[in-house]
Formats: structure tokens, C-alpha cells, sequence
């Protein structure tokens, strides 16, 4: 039985990368401090022979005992309410986290594959975004914390890969949604629909006119299971090219939950993206992978796991422990 190590195994990405190495027959083992990940994520699990949990920060040293086939890095602060919040946790993440995982995987002959970020390309100048495409970042804004963190990632991997010979892949992530989601992360989608379920109006913030593409968390799942298992080390956009305008994306969420709510206009926060849009060649090309999960398919399937929570899931803020903030 090949073992998988998966950081940030009690997210909600690595919660259902969690799921699919355990119908892959794999032993996991997932690793988390629960700053922003929660346990309920991974409960189901506990009773198998062939999963562990460590609660740990992989910014510290890590070890794992016995054999290592994979290594996935996904332990990050994910959602600009969370990366605001702990600056300082999420730049180490990014950098000292990964750092004692490639460690951990030349001690141990294992693979890496790394979760990066369409956040890489910052406020891009180029649209849709292709990986060959360097980004345009602002080190040292409010979201240069999380931005920077994720390029350092894809660095010193690229270069562990280079120099040490190490076998690595890097997953452009973007955005994502599904089960799991944190009612309160602060990511436009459970936001609308937190809004909606609380019946309040929907915020948008600046015109609306700024975009994303959603990719519903299976597809997405599907994609970097095929990139841990390819052959090919350099980046690679996974996401869903269905752009909408955040204004059209608030109105389906309205007709979705039946809601009487309006959308009201906020400022928009500093160095957001204006457009977010994935060229997805190289993945169509290497992978084999496009998403197949429709749009409304999957807001139908999300909407339902947020009406099933308790209602007290619907009002709590979002809450970090104290001790990353020293």
C-alpha cells in the first residue's frame, strides 16, 4: 500500500484530496494545525486502518515514520479574510513549511507535488492567464503575503527539482468551490450564499464587473491526482475557463436560493484581480483533464451542504488561535 503524506489534510481541499487517495487505496496521512482547517472535514476517516492525522505545523519540523511514496503541500491560509488576518503564519507557510516537506521528501524518496495559486499571476495583463505568463504582483501589498508565499513555493521546489533531482509538480490552483467551503472564509461564493441564507443583501465589491471562474472541488481533485501521477514538473493551470462577472455570478446565487435580497456595491479592496480566467492547454494537453461539472450542477450541490449546517455555522466570524501572532 503506497503512502501519501497531505498537508493541510483537515481543508477543505485537503479534505477531499484526504477522501480520494483513501478510495485510491492508499495510507494517508494528513497533517494540520487547524488554524483554518476543522476536523468535522476528516472525522469520517478516523476509524479506517489506513488513515492518520497529525496535529501539527508543518512550519516546524516535521517527521513521519516509515516509508513515503507522496508528499502534497496544500497546508496554507487560503481566503483573503484568513491571509489578512495571519500574515506572518501564511508567508511560512509558503516558505519554511515547504521547505522541511522537500526535506522530508529527499530523506524519504518521495514526490512532491505543491498547491500554488492563479494568485501567482496577481492582477494579470494578460487574459486568460497561461502558464508561461509571469504575473504582476505588488510585493508589498495586502495580499503580497499570500501571492509572494506561493511563488517562493514554486521556486524553491523548481529548484530542489533542478538541483537535488527531486521529482515535483506544481498545481496552479484557481478558484474552487464545493462541500466543505468555510461559511465565513471570506471567498465570494460561500459569502453569497451565507448572505443569502442570512437574509441580508449581497455585498459586491467595486462594479461587479471583475471576473472569476469556478471549478467545483471533484474536477479539480481529478486534475491533481493526474499531475501527482504524470510526468511533467513545471506548472500547471487546474481550473474551470467558465468566466462570469461577480455582478452575474450574485444574481445566480440570488435565483439559486429563491432569496428577495439586492446586490449593493462596496470599494474594491486593494490589488484585487480584475479578471481571473484560466488557460487550461497544457492540462487539455499533459492530463487529459477539462472540468466536467456544470456551473449550475455544482451550486446546486454546494447550496445544499450550506443549507444543511447548523444555523450557528451561518453567524460565526471567522476565528484564528492566538499564538499566530507571534
Amino acid at each position: 500500500m503506497k503512502r501519501v503524506l497531505i498537508t493541510g489534510g483537515a481543508g477543505f481541499l485537503g479534505s477531499h484530496l484526504c477522501d480520494r487517495f483513501i478510495r485510491e487505496g492508499y495510507h494517508v496521512i494528513a497533517m494540520d494545525n487547524l488554524i483554518t482547517g476543522d476536523i468535522r472535514n476528516i472525522e469520517h476517516l478516523f476509524p479506517l486502518p489506513n488513515f492518520e492525522f497529525y496535529h501539527h505545523d508543518v512550519s516546524k519540523f516535521i517527521h513521519v515514520s516509515g516509508d513515503l511514496d507522496y508528499i502534497l503541500h496544500f497546508a496554507s491560509p487560503a481566503s483573503p479574510i484568513d491571509y489578512l488576518k495571519i500574515p506572518i503564519q501564511t508567508l511560512k507557510v509558503g516558505s519554511l513549511g515547504i521547505h522541511n516537506c522537500l526535506g522530508l521528501a529527499r530523506v524519504k524518496n518521495a514526490r512532491v507535488l505543491i498547491a500554488s495559486t492563479s494568485e501567482v499571476y496577481g492582477d494579470p495583463a494578460v487574459h486568460p492567464q497561461n502558464e508561461d505568463y509571469w504575473g504582476n504582483v505588488n510585493p508589498v501589498g495586502p495580499r503580497g503575503v499570500y501571492d509572494e508565499a506561493k511563488r517562493f513555493q514554486e521556486a524553491i521546489t523548481m529548484a530542489y527539482h533542478t538541483y537535488h533531482g527531486l521529482e515535483t509538480r506544481i498545481v496552479r490552483i484557481f478558484n474552487t468551490y464545493g462541500p466543505r467551503m468555510r461559511l465565513n472564509d471570506g471567498r465570494v461564493l460561500p459569502a453569497f450564499i451565507g448572505q443569502a441564507l442570512r437574509g441580508e443583501d449581497l455585498t459586491v465589491f467595486g462594479d461587479g464587473s471583475q471576473t472569476r471562474s469556478f471549478c467545483y472541488v471533484d474536477d479539480l481533485v481529478e486534475g491533481i491526482y493526474r499531475l501527482l501521477l504524470s510526468d511533467y514538473a513545471y506548472p500547471v493551470n487546474i481550473g474551470n475557463p467558465g468566466e462570469i462577472t461577480i455582478r452575474e455570478f450574485g444574481e445566480e446565487i440570488i435565483k439559486l436560493t429563491g432569496t428577495k435580497q439586492k446586490l449593493i456595491v462596496k470599494p474594491l479592496p486593494t490589488d484585487d484581480p480584475k479578471q481571473r480566467k484560466p488557460d487550461i492547454t497544457r492540462a487539455k494537453a499533459i492530463l487529459g483533464w477539462e472540468p466536467k461539472v456544470s456551473r449550475a450542477e455544482g451550486l446546486r450541490i454546494t447550496y445544499d451542504y450550506f443549507r444543511s449546517l447548523p444555523e450557528e455555522e451561518l453567524y460565526k466570524a471567522a476565528y484564528h488561535r492566538e499564538f499566530v501572532k507571534k
